[in-house]
């Protein structure tokens, strides 16, 4: 069974749930008996801002942990401060997440994806939270039991000593299913959904193609990109439909067409001017992080499947000029000049832009010790920021701000594959795991997602990241990102 908890036995955890309207981190701490499968409590406290609320749920947190192992039956996990600011709040929640009902949102999507089997609320007013987890599908997953202690608020320590053989809940449940299913299984499901339309020809439906791909689908993915290759015209208008072109650069290495690899080399050859000079970085990177993904895999793609030297040269100077721009000191990156903050994607273009580079440029080239050196240099820094659970967050270094999934796929598969290439230590193994791990249970087989930041251009303050609508449903990017880490936790070429 899955189980919430995920860390050492006997030991403190903690999580960052999300934050109230003024910022103030909303935290929760759990207590795992042993390393056996057991049920879920989660005890909330303050959900009305009271303090002596928040100190019954953290006495019986305690108090539970002094109990004889024989009579410690379920793992237990307190939100003591559920709600410091004591605002109005509304289950299930309503709005742009987490923007709007920052507390609401943060709360019950945390709790639907974790799915403990029991939640206790300790109350005066639980603002009908108990009666929105029994009876709706929690943030996509399912339903949560829930009781609001309200009348006799003395009795939560007698019920807890009566909470033997819980039964596990139907979220929880789910998320056992979802952990179950293989590498395979997982980028099978998402290609039955996505992978299917470039008639946007940009990478967010390009990623699900390629995925398609991996997955052996080359004649499927040929046909929905046929009319590229009857006449179709594309205007590269953008860095969005530069990186589609990857579509064509991997259709070009897998069939040998030499009318996509055409394809690929018009949108390649826009680095240079009219002379066959190379320009100062890849046109229409916008100062923005997004550009080592954009361009740099593409030109290193053709660069391989040409043979011809200017293509490296070029990714080469483009990621030099990206890196005075957006490189901060502590190794991470701001997503544009324009602020310092670390936009969760704004890191994840980077890691995986890199990944895909390395995978195509030759190791005897001048520039691939450079390039190896600026990927484990971000991928260590981005480590330390992975949660409890695997996951990256909206923006990099910011407690509590949202658990964002298309970052953690496409961080994650940047280092599955420094691990299977070589670039980076068997260490970093477990990083993978734990985001494999946290992308599955936040991932239905229908593709529904929990937690995919909007699209998202340059920002002109960190607020503006924070408050990034966190998508909750069916998604392009997701699907496609999401594909790209279940083909490379498959190890399919």
């Amino acid at each position: 069974m899955a189980c919430s908890l995920c860390s050492t036995p006997g030991y403190a955890q903690q999580w960052q749930v999300g934050m109230s309207s003024d910022g103030t981190l909303i935290s929760a701490s759990g207590y795992q008996v042993d390393s056996q499968a057991r049920p879920t409590v989660v005890l909330i406290g303050g959900l009305d801002g009271r303090p002596e609320s928040s100190q019954k749920v953290l006495a019986e947190f305690a108090r539970y942990q002094t109990r004889p192992k024989s009579e410690q039956s379920f793992n237990l996990i307190v939100i003591p401060e559920a709600n410091p600011q004591a605002e109005s709040l509304q289950f299930p929640p309503t709005g742009r997440a987490y923007s709007d009902n920052p507390v609401s949102f943060s709360l019950w999507r945390w709790l639907g994806t974790h799915g403990p089997d029991l939640v206790l609320i300790e109350s005066e007013s639980d603002f009908e939270l108990a009666d929105a987890l029994s009876n709706s599908v929690v943030a996509g997953v399912g339903y949560v039991p829930a009781l609001h202690l309200y009348d006799e608020p003395e009795e939560m320590g007698k019920i807890m000593d009566e909470l033997n053989n819980l039964p596990i809940s139907p979220a929880h449940e789910i998320l056992d299913q979802r952990l179950m299913r293989s590498p395979r299984q997982f980028a099978e499901q998402l290609a039955s959904h996505y992978g299917h339309d470039f008639s946007w020809p940009v990478y967010i439906p390009g990623m699900a193609l390629i995925g398609r791909m991996r997955l052996g689908y080359l004649a499927d993915v040929s046909e929905v990109i046929a009319p590229y290759l009857d006449g179709t015209d594309i205007e590269i208008n953008s860095s969005l439909v530069t990186a589609g072109h990857l579509v064509f650069a991997e259709m070009a290495e897998r069939t040998g067409n030499p009318d996509y690899l055409d394809l690929a080399i018009e949108a390649a050859d826009m680095g240079f001017d009219r002379n066959g000079q190379m320009l100062e970085a890849m046109p229409m990177h916008g100062e923005m992080s997004d550009a080592y993904f954009m361009a740099t895999p593409l030109l290193a793609k053709v660069g391989k499947l040409t043979g011809e030297q200017k293509y490296f040269d070029l990714a080469l100077r483009h990621i030099h000029f990206l890196e005075n721009l957006v490189l901060r000191n502590d190794g991470l990156y701001r997503h544009s000049p324009l602020t310092d903050a670390a936009w969760g994607r704004g890191n994840a273009f980077p890691a995986l832009g890199m990944a895909l580079t390395l995978s195509d440029f030759p190791e005897d080239q001048a520039g691939f010790a450079e390039l190896l050196s600026i990927y484990q240099s971000h991928i260590k820094a981005l480590v330390p920021y992975q949660d409890l659970d695997g996951m990256w967050h909206e923006v990099i270094d910011y407690p509590g701000s949202f658990a964002e999934i298309s970052a953690t796929a496409m961080i994650a598969t940047a280092i599955r594959r420094g691990i299977a290439r070589g670039w980076l230590d068997a260490s970093y193994q477990p990083v993978v795991d734990r985001a494999w791990r946290a992308v599955q249970m936040r991932s239905s087989a229908e593709g529904f997602f929990v937690n995919v930041c909007e699209s998202t251009n340059k920002q002109d303050s960190l607020d503006a990241y924070l408050n990034r609508e966190a998508l909750l449903g069916p998604d392009d990017r997701a699907g496609g990102m999401l594909m790209m880490f279940a083909t490379e936790m498959a190890e399919l070429p």
